[in-house]
């Protein structure tokens, strides 16, 4: 892959990111249990990025995502949270995808963002309200994290199974880092 092709490929993967999370913030809650749960369906463009670029590449889509978003429709505090649960997020996604293919799958390294946003959030409300006593909420937000990120690595799945130029990144992304993940629950 050429270095433009690479930039072309972070700059829609980067507007894409961006666009899905702006749909999403003007989406209703879907939870009235839990006030400000939501899907995180712009996660999925984060997934896609671990699994077919560099960590410094997909760091990077994971910044600029984050910037533009907070830019075309957020706040400070909005930004503080994303940041906080993102890049926790991130790291835990990356720690578990370091087990391997044969111990983990996309939708487990997923499932795992999906918590680890949560906690993320959490703790930045904690630290913002001084009281741990945010943290009591974590149950109910673990629990829709987990089955968001799991529903989202079930259609990061998809994607990196019939996309073509997704099956040629992740293919570049493989032969350097000489690991092949296998779509689960997939078959041509």
């Amino acid at each position: 892959m050429t270095k433009l092709q690479k930039m072309i490929y972070i700059s829609l993967l980067v507007a894409q990111g961006v666009i899905i999370g702006l749909i999403e913030n003007m989406i209703p809650y879907p939870f009235s249990f839990a006030p400000g749960a939501k899907l995180g369906l712009a996660n999925l463009i984060t997934i896609v990025a671990i699994f077919t670029m560099k960590k410094r590449d997909s760091f990077l889509l994971l910044w600029l995502r984050l910037f533009l978003t907070t830019l075309l429709g957020g706040t400070i505090s909005t930004f503080l949270y994303s940041m906080s649960g993102a890049l926790l997020s991130y790291v835990g996604m990356l720690l578990v995808k370091q087990l391997g293919p044969k111990r983990v799958s996309i939708i487990g390294i997923s499932a795992t963002g999906g918590f680890m946003h949560n906690v993320g959030q959490l703790v930045m409300a904690s630290f913002i309200a001084q009281s741990w006593t945010v943290m009591l909420y974590l149950p109910i937000l673990s629990f829709l994290g987990i089955l968001s990120g799991i529903a989202i690595g079930i259609a990061a799945n998809y994607l990196l199974q019939h996309v073509r130029t997704l099956q040629l990144f992740q293919r570049d992304y493989e032969k350097e880092q000489k690991e092949k993940w296998q779509p689960l629950f997939m078959k041509k």
